[in-house]
Formats: C-alpha cells, sequence, structure tokens
C-alpha cells in the first residue's frame, strides 16, 4: 500500500512570531539602562550634559535594541522559511503517493465458472442465478470420498477421474480468455498468476493444466509471477504499472480436502495497465485494493474507507456489494461497515453474499467476486465494491472497488 492516511507526516511547527509588547518594553529598558549609566557615570549633571553624551546614552542602546531585533526577525523568517519547506515537500510526497494509490487496472476479460453454471451455458444465466440469489450450496457426495456434505462442485461429477473434470474445468476457462488474447499480437507478454487450491496433489493438477493451455489456442508466452491474491495485484500497481505484460489471472478450488461449507470455482481474468494497454477496450477498472490492518471492525472500515478513496468515490454511488470468502465472525462487521459509510445496499437488497449462495470459495474469492462484478457491470450497472477474504486464516479482509467505463476517462500517472 503507498500511503496511509492516518500515517501521515504531520505539519511543521511554526515559528512564534516576535511580539511587540516584548520588544517595546526591551527598548525602554535599554533606554533608561542607558540613560541611568549617563547620569552615575557622567561626570556633569544632568541638565548640562552634551549631546554627545546623550547620542552615547540613547544611540547606543537603541543600536543594540535593532541588532537584536533584527537578528531575531531573521531567525523567525529562516524559521519559518523551513516550516514552509517541509510542509510544501509534504504535500508533493502526499500527491505522489495518492497518484500512486489511485492507480487501477483495466479487465479486459473475465471468466466464471461456479455449480450454478451449467455445461454449455452462457454466463449470462450463471449471473441471473447471483444476482437473484440462487442457492447451489447443498448437501450432496463429495468428490473424494462417499461421504454426504453441504458444499457446491462445478459440473462434471459423473466423470469418475477427477483429473478428466479438471482438465475440462481449465480448458473452459482458458477458451473463454482465449477469445480476447486472439486479439492481441502473438508477442505481447503474459505474467500468468496461477492459484489452485486442491486436495489433488501438483503432480495430477499440473499436468491437466499443461494440457489446457496448449490445447488452448493462446498463442502468447506466459511468465509466471509471485504472489498471491489481492496482495500480488496490490504489488503489481506498485512496481509494473508501466509494464508491457498484461496480468493473467487463473484460480481454482476443486476437490478440496475438506469440502464441508465450500464452493467449487473457477475464474479467469486479464487485467491490462492503463498506461501501456490500449489495444483491447476495457470491460471495467480495477482500483487499488485495501486490506484491514486488524481482525476488528474498526480496522475493515478504515480500509473500506480508503478503498473508496482511491477512486475516489461517493460511497452512495455503489450499486452492488459482494461478499466472498468472509467467516461468519466477520459477517457483523461488514454491516457494520455499509451502515457507517452509508453505501446503499444491505442484505438480500443489492449485497451479495457469495459465501451463503456458493460456500467459501477458498483461494479464488476475490477473483471470483471480481469476474461477477465485472459481469454485472457489462449489464450497465454502476459502480460495485467487494468484500473478500485472505487465504491467511488470520489476515485481515480486503475492500476493493470496480468502476464502469466512463466515457474520455483520463489516464493516470
Amino acid at each position: 500500500m503507498p500511503v496511509r492516511l492516518d500515517q501521515l507526516s504531520s505539519p511543521a511547527p511554526r515559528p512564534a512570531p516576535p511580539r511587540i509588547w516584548f520588544w517595546a518594553c526591551l527598548l525602554s529598558l535599554l533606554l533608561l539602562l542607558g540613560v541611568g549609566e549617563t547620569l552615575l557615570f557622567g561626570a556633569e549633571p544632568l541638565h548640562q550634559q552634551s549631546i554627545d553624551d546623550w547620542q552615547r546614552a540613547l544611540g547606543l542602546p537603541l543600536l543594540l535594541w535593532c541588532v537584536l531585533l533584527f537578528g531575531r526577525l531573521l531567525l523567525y523568517s529562516g524559521q519559518h522559511g523551513a516550516a514552509e519547506g517541509w510542509d510544501e515537500a509534504c504535500d508533493e510526497d502526499l500527491r505522489r503517493k495518492m497518484r500512486r494509490g489511485r492507480r487501477s487496472q483495466q479487465v479486459l476479460s473475465a471468466s466464471l465458472f461456479t455449480a450454478l453454471r451449467k455445461p454449455g451455458e452462457e454466463g449470462s444465466a450463471q449471473l441471473d442465478a447471483l444476482l437473484s440469489g440462487t442457492k447451489a450450496l447443498t448437501a450432496q457426495p463429495t468428490r473424494m470420498e462417499e461421504s454426504v456434505v453441504r458444499h457446491s462442485r462445478l459440473s462434471g461429477a459423473k466423470y469418475e477421474n477427477l483429473e478428466k473434470v479438471l482438465l475440462g474445468v481449465f480448458s473452459q476457462v482458458l477458451t473463454e480468455l482465449a477469445q480476447t488474447l486472439i486479439h492481441l499480437p502473438d508477442e505481447k507478454p503474459l505474467a500468468l498468476l496461477l492459484e489452485v487450491e486442491s486436495g489433488l496433489p501438483q503432480s495430477q493438477w499440473r499436468p491437466a493444466w499443461q494440457r489446457a493451455w496448449n490445447a488452448s489456442g493462446i498463442r502468447q508466452s506466459a511468465v509466471p509471477v509471485e504472489g498471491q491474491g489481492l496482495a500480488a495485484l496490490d504489488q503489481w500497481l506498485d512496481q509494473r504499472i508501466d509494464d508491457q505484460a498484461l496480468l493473467l489471472v487463473v484460480a481454482l478450488q476443486f476437490a478440496p480436502l475438506q469440502p464441508e461449507g465450500t464452493a467449487e470455482a473457477a475464474v479467469g481474468l486479464l487485467l491490462g495497465n492503463r498506461l501501456t494497454q490500449t489495444t483491447l477496450p476495457p470491460m471495467a477498472y480495477l482500483h487499488r485494493p485495501e486490506q484491514a490492518r486488524a481482525l476488528n471492525p474498526d480496522a475493515l472500515l478504515y480500509a473500506s474507507r480508503h478503498a473508496l478513496d482511491w477512486v475516489p468515490l461517493d460511497a452512495q454511488s455503489i450499486e452492488h456489494a459482494w461478499c466472498a470468502g468472509i467467516d461468519a465472525q466477520h459477517q457483523a462487521a461488514i454491516s457494520t461497515v455499509l451502515a457507517e459509510v452509508q453505501m446503499p445496499v444491505k442484505r438480500n437488497q443489492g449485497l451479495i453474499d457469495l459465501d451463503a449462495l456458493l460456500g467459501h470459495p477458498g483461494t479464488p474469492s476475490p477473483w471470483l467476486a471480481i469476474a461477477a462484478a465485472t459481469q454485472n457491470i457489462q449489464r450497465g450497472a454502476g459502480p460495485q465494491f467487494i468484500f473478500s477474504g485472505d487465504s491467511a486464516v488470520d489476515a485481515g479482509l480486503w475492500s476493493t472497488v470496480l468502476m464502469p467505463v466512463l466515457p474520455l476517462s483520463t489516464k493516470e500517472s
């Protein structure tokens, strides 16, 4: 995160200006001392003092007073100038950090597969189901065992070979992403963020991924990037905003080891830098995410307000809010935040709780909500707000704003 608004440098203290009454009294005192010195040590009575004696009695104290006053004014001017310089430097640093904070990514493609999307079905039907509150979380047999638990899973359960099901899931996501990537030149670099959470070992799911990639028809080469979740996006905005590469995110939860209350989901997102990507029209703008620094409502409130500041956006303009990957203990905090920032959404009225509809999506949680919100914007919806969990148990929730593409939108530095 480039800047914390609660940790900014405070303005430099301003020096106190010279006090008129003090310097007037000092002048009077010096003059009295000068006259007293003349009376005490002079050889002549007061009425017989010469002009030179009076010039010495009054002139020297006055000269000393002027020298002292000049030094005081010089000191005040120097201290005031230093304070002004500090404040100007702080203001410039704040403007620079705010420009960094307000960086955003173009969402160029969004692919989403959950239990609410049937094979061969368009994504619009899945979005309709999510917006209408259709639940896919139900008691059913798990993939890995014969036990029956409440969870949702992707289509393809009829296949006994889990690797074959997984190959089909990867292929569907990459096929939809390839429809966008086909419009880019072969030499366009891709940075791949691949996040897979599964009960299958990597030796099983990695070959399925590679086969799906080879068969996808994607001509561009992809280089893996380090990081996880929205922290990787935050780091990208800080370090690679001028990069020519596009960020390709593929996230999947499939056949988790403990399926109770979980959701299988597959998400694909293609993100581009606003400064360098001019070939493809963006679907939406994904602004910098903000993570709560503690597990309490105040920290989440601060992060949510901070995320809104990066747009900037009036909270009352938010049309939908999405929740994904959030434990039950944090649900009350979200309700508190919605009331505090005065978002015009609440449960069953603009707030879509993906955990309640599908189950906990695990690693794909933030990307799942971003993809769904992007597809909603494509339908003409207004700004979207996202609350999402982190893969770490003791990590704070993330707050993210997704904005529609406005006509003649300006680029950021």
